[in-house]
């Protein structure tokens, strides 16, 4: 036969079209976009259903070093596993470089936990931690070569921060090598100073975790952050903005025609600090930096989507137990916010809230919600066109969504190796009722049909220069 599968009946749509439209696939491959195709080995019927490419989650964690005593949840199996469950194809978790480790010792480690595991594709993100010239000056080049195009440098957080100095040195290196620069913007000294007042009074419990890095922190390091790129010229992107005055800082930025790119993730949009504020050690789980803020700040995040301020929408999926004595109530947490495991799990929530939060309440339409969850980071992280859209020659990864389908938010729906998720109780319309990965069903009606080990890592192309019109 000409073809291997053929998904007829449904509406595709891309970033920039939406229209009716049959999909063959062959080899892996989408072969031909059209009506009457032919016949092919498998027929999928997509009457009434959206075809739509696979969500690219650019923003994950998994198997990560967390601090002694802690252990994440989610090792590749099971958060490749969930990123399916959710219509994720591609994820792109972080390679931590550990004090005094070498990023290519780094990558050693994860390639070999991620080896044989993985239900969905894989590429990585290396986190510098310990700038050295060695690092700088020829580890990071060569893998920038070897197709590990983006980096990503810590404004806060113990062993991970860098000064201003080696942000810049560390910039310096992005620029020349074509590699994107990823910022995790809160300003270190002043949390820790609130940390240290907070404590000396008493206040230990969860909810002070959001007292701790209030809006200025994130702010001020959001303006730094676009200063010191300004300084260097290169490309940034700010994750995980939770406000408007971290967004408004960059859309000025984006005003004066510097290449800065932001990101926003569902727990800005539909959790607020609220949640942190509950008995015992239950706002434990809604422990993540930066923080839920208040309803005008989800509205704020809103329209950074809405103006296209924010390029993507990612799910900061950073995974611990929350029963557990290595997850959530690890006993040092119990003393104080500060030793509480800090994350918390969203790779299989975050597309089921954008597109109900978002499409079907008429804040975004459907092709900004296929930019936002999958074209602009595969154009952003070098793996467009053979990922992020629907066109012949990419790979044939793609969701079928039921845009009418009503669920109810559970963690029995998720798959991840939590026992938890922040969205329980959530109603939400719209779920991806299939998951295909390069022409291969992994998860269809709610059930795993994918072996672990079919997801590959992916080289990636340096980033074309990236623009603010993203």
């Amino acid at each position: 036969m000409l073809f291997d599968t053929i998904i007829r009946g449904g509406t595709v749509a891309t970033a920039a079209d939406t229209f009716k439209a049959d999909v063959a696939i062959r080899d892996g491959k989408i072969a031909a976009l059209g009506h009457d195709l032919g016949e092919a080995g498998t027929i999928i019927d997509a009457t009434d259903r959206l075809v739509l490419p696979g969500g690219i989650d650019s923003h994950v964690h998994f198997a990560q070093p967390s601090g002694e005593g802690i252990v994440m949840a989610d090792g590749f199996a099971t958060g490749t596993r969930s990123a399916a469950f959710g219509g994720n194809t591609t994820v792109l978790p972080f390679c931590l470089q550990e004090k005094g480790q070498t990023l290519r010792e780094a990558l050693k480690r994860y390639h070999a936990l991620a080896e044989g595991e993985c239900h969905v594709d894989v590429a990585f993100h290396l986190i510098v931690t310990d700038p050295t010239e060695h690092v700088l000056g020829q580890e990071l080049p060569a893998l920038v070569e070897d197709g590990y195009t983006s980096l990503k440098v810590f404004m806060t957080y113990e062993g991970l921060a860098l000064s201003d100095r080696e942000l810049l040195e560390t910039m310096a290196v992005a620029r020349e090598t074509g590699a994107m620069l990823m910022v995790h913007a809160e300003n270190f000294d002043a949390i820790r100073f609130l940390t240290d007042r907070l404590e000396r009074a008493g206040n230990t419990a969860p909810r002070f975790h959001a007292t701790s890095r209030p809006i200025p922190v994130e702010r001020e390091a959001t303006h730094r952050a676009i200063s010191l790129s300004e300084l260097i010229d290169v490309p940034i992107m700010i994750v995980h903005v939770s406000n408007r005055e971290a967004m408004d800082e960059i859309r000025r930025a984006q005003q004066r025609g510097l290449r800065v790119m932001g990101e926003t993730c569902p727990q800005y949009l539909v959790l607020t600090e609220k949640d942190l504020d509950q008995l015992n050690m239950e706002g434990a789980k809604y422990v993540c930096s930066p923080p839920p803020r208040d309803v005008a700040s989800q509205t704020a995040c809103w329209e950074g989507l809405q103006q296209k301020v924010f390029s993507v929408f990612s799910s900061d999926h950073c995974p611990f137990r929350y029963d557990d004595p290595q997850g959530k109530l690890v006993a040092r947490g119990r003393t104080s916010f500060r030793w509480v495991p800090n994350g918390i799990p969203g790779v299989a929530a975050r597309l089921p809230i954008l597109f109900s939060e978002g499409v079907v309440k008429g804040r975004i339409d459907l092709n900004s919600f296929v930019a936002f969850s999958a074209t602009n980071h595969a154009k952003i992280y070098g793996l467009y066109p053979r990922k992020g859209t629907i066109a012949v020659g990419s790979d044939a990864d793609i969701a079928l969504w039921d845009p009418k389908r009503r669920v109810t938010i559970r963690h029995e729906l998720i798959h991840d190796g939590s026992d938890y998720t922040p969205y329980e109780g959530m109603e939400v319309t719209g779920w991806p009722v299939l998951t295909m990965v390069r022409g291969r069903v992994v998860v269809e009606d709610g059930v795993l049909k994918g072996a672990k080990g079919y997801g590959t890592y992916l080289p990636r192309a340096k980033p074309p220069a990236v623009s603010a019109a993203y």
